[in-house]
């Protein structure tokens, strides 16, 4: 286990490189950070955003990291040379979550003014406006073949996009309240989501069907991951705990411990031996 120190406010959201040697974080400080996975030591401080960085991952090739922020700019980053490369306009409201699609060549951004956007990589345009949720979209995923894009609002609603057309393919229904998270298998088969009712739930991506209500946090779930082989799903909350589930039978497997404050952002290492 490693303690990474370095932000001086609170980590918003963390994400693993491809390959496993880098994680990056995101803080209420305002500043992107990369860490050494093996060591722990920092390796870059990226600095630009006036305001809280609230998400953040790496492009699959691990050249590029890209930022969102409560500023309202989604920024992107050159990891060789720590430099920002562009600064995407167009939100109207601050940037909850974004993430690039499997090959690459376009960022999905998730906002509070209740929409998903998709930007190019090379030229820095927008491409797709996806409406259809009635609040805040607090989450966005792509598919791992990039066909699909999943969100998670404040409607308590699981949407799943179409990501060539912009249009809504499913409306998953089942959360009571916010829905905070939501991520694809690495088949494709199953999204997860989590939620500030407290569970986690599995869908099948196909039917849009529940098949698993995962039950144990005892507040609200901010982030959820599956692992690389889709057997085990990692979640974080609002009690200080991550735990860990079997996807297959819905139990918990383990309970970890140790934060003393809420879990607000959890990810696999690329092999699934870390968290």
């Amino acid at each position: 286990m490693q303690k990474l120190e370095g932000h001086t406010d609170s980590v918003i959201s963390v994400a693993f490189s491809l390959d496993g040697t880098q994680i990056v974080s995101g803080s209420h400080d305002h500043s992107v950070q990369v860490w050494d996975a093996l060591t722990g030591k920092q390796m870059q401080k990226l600095q630009s955003h006036t305001y809280s960085v609230k998400s953040i991952a790496f492009s699959p090739d691990g050249t590029k990291i890209v930022s969102g922020s409560h500023d309202k700019s989604l920024q992107v980053w050159d990891t060789l040379t720590s430099k920002q490369v562009q600064n995407l306009q167009g939100h109207t409201a601050w940037v909850g979550s974004v993430e690039f699609s499997p090959d690459g060549t376009q960022i999905v951004s998730g906002i509070h003014d209740d929409c998903l956007r998709v930007w190019d990589t090379l030229t820095g345009k927008q491409v797709q406006k996806l409406q259809g949720h009635t609040a805040w979209v607090r989450s966005v995923a792509f598919s791992p073949d990039g066909t699909q894009i999943v969100s998670g609002s404040d409607d308590c609603s699981v949407q799943v996009w179409d990501a060539l057309t912009g249009k809504q393919v499913q409306n998953l229904q089942g959360h009571t309240a916010w829905v905070g998270s939501v991520a694809f298998s690495l088949d494709g088969t199953q999204i997860v989501s989590g939620s500030h009712d407290d569970c986690v739930r599995v869908w099948d991506a196909l039917t849009g069907k529940q098949v698993q209500k995962l039950q144990g946090h005892t507040d609200s779930i901010p982030s959820v991951a599956f692992s690389p082989d889709g057997t085990q799903i990692v979640s974080g909350s609002w009690d200080k705990s991550i735990r860990v589930w079997d996807v297959l039978t819905g139990k918990q497997m383990q309970k970890l411990q140790g934060h003393t404050d809420s879990v607000l952002s959890v990810a696999f290492s690329p092999d699934g031996t870390q968290i």
